[in-house]
C-alpha cells in the first residue's frame, strides 16, 4: 500500500488565508447589529419627543433622555413645528467612520374626534 502524504501545513495556510475574510464578515455584522440598535434608539427617542410636545413639556430634553446610553456627539434632535427628528450614529467600528446616520421621525398629531386613537 502507498502512503500518502501529510497536508497539514497547507491546511493551516488556508485557514490562515481566510481569517481576512472572517474578519470583514464579523465587522459587517457587528455594524448591522449596531445599526439596528440606533434605529430602534431614534424611534424611541422621537416618540417621546412627539409624546412630550402633546404634554406641552420640552420635546428635546424628553427625546435626549429617552436616548440613554447614546453620547451626545453621536446623536442630533430637531423640532420643526410638531414634528421630531433624531438622528444617531451607530456605535461599532466602522459607524463614525463610514458617517452613516439613523433617523427617525414622529408627528405630535392630536385626536379631532376626541376618542381613544
Amino acid at each position: 500500500m502507498r502512503r500518502l502524504r501529510e497536508d497539514g501545513g497547507q491546511s493551516a495556510v488556508e485557514v490562515v488565508g481566510l481569517l481576512p475574510l472572517l474578519l470583514a464578515c464579523g465587522l459587517g455584522v457587528f455594524s448591522l447589529l449596531s445599526a439596528g440598535a440606533a434605529e430602534q434608539a431614534a424611534g424611541g427617542a422621537a416618540e417621546a419627543g412627539a409624546v412630550a410636545l402633546l404634554q406641552g413639556r420640552d420635546a428635546r430634553a424628553a427625546a435626549r433622555s429617552a436616548l440613554t446610553g447614546w453620547p451626545p456627539g453621536r446623536t442630533r434632535v430637531t423640532l420643526a413645528g410638531r414634528r421630531v427628528t433624531v438622528r444617531v450614529t451607530p456605535r461599532g467600528p466602522l459607524g463614525a467612520r463610514l458617517r452613516a446616520t439613523v433617523s427617525a421621525t414622529a408627528e405630535a398629531a392630536t385626536n379631532s374626534a376626541g376618542g381613544t386613537p
